[in-house]
């Protein structure tokens, strides 16, 4: 397995955008030592959800937050394409050819556009698990990110229901969602207006993109300070 620790100088969003452009996110899998994990802190296996940091889709670009008790470990990741799932196991196929199999149950916290369940995850998505490693090898997920995407793009056209997105050379279909797709203007908090979106703006895309055609959900679109002013 590639190794991939919390404090690795790695920018997490220019690995996660390959989810919308390649099929599969490119994130290293973390291999630590099981040395410091006990009985107590995994109790059956199970981390609790919030042992290792927030859970929300913005904890997957953050560094986890240091647990305070020396039993539970640095937390670490696994990425890439789902392949196989085998009850409470999922068979990841790594995006640099290595394989991890992560565990999660109905104490693993599950983003996927919105918060929801493992009953949601399907062979094909991308993955993006934190937990901690056990000794049969398994990463015994507290929260796993599915097909989550944050790129930064440039708006090209605006429509009812999605925008067209630029990526480098890449066209990105967004997806806008009634009750999920929020804005962020600047400095201001994400609201539910998208009317001060327009063509030409460059924005951070934060979604979750469909293996079926490529496209991107939209969760947040955020655009520069000054932007989307009315005139």
């Amino acid at each position: 397995m590639s190794a991939y620790r919390t404090g690795d100088p790695l920018d997490r969003r220019r690995f996660l955008t390959a989810a919308a452009l390649r099929g599969a996110t490119v994130i290293g899998t973390g291999a630590l030592s099981t040395g410091a994990l006990s009985t107590g802190a995994l109790g059956t296996g199970v981390i609790g959800a919030t042992a290792l940091g927030a859970v929300d889709a913005d904890a997957a670009f953050a560094a986890p937050i240091r647990s305070l008790d020396p039993a539970v470990a640095e937390s670490a990741f696994a990425e890439g394409r789902i392949t196989a799932i085998n009850q409470d196991v999922l068979e990841v196929a790594g995006s640099y050819g290595d394989h991890a199999r992560v565990r999660v149950t109905n104490a693993t916290s599950v983003w996927k556009a919105r918060a929801t369940t493992a009953a949601d995850i399907e062979t094909g998505d991308g993955l993006y698990a934190r937990g901690l490693p056990l000794p049969d090898g398994t990463l015994a997920a507290d929260a796993v990110w599915v097909n989550i995407v944050n790129l930064h793009a440039t708006i090209r056209g605006i429509e009812k229901t999605r925008l067209h997105l630029a990526h480098g050379q890449h066209e990105i279909v967004g997806n806008l969602m009634a009750q999920t797709t929020s804005a962020s203007y600047g400095d201001a908090s994400p609201t539910a207006d998208l009317s001060r979106l327009t063509i030409g703006q460059s924005a951070q895309v934060l979604g979750a993109w469909r293996p079926s055609d490529g496209s991107v959900d939209l969760v947040r679109v955020a655009v520069a300070p000054g932007a989307g002013r009315r005139r």
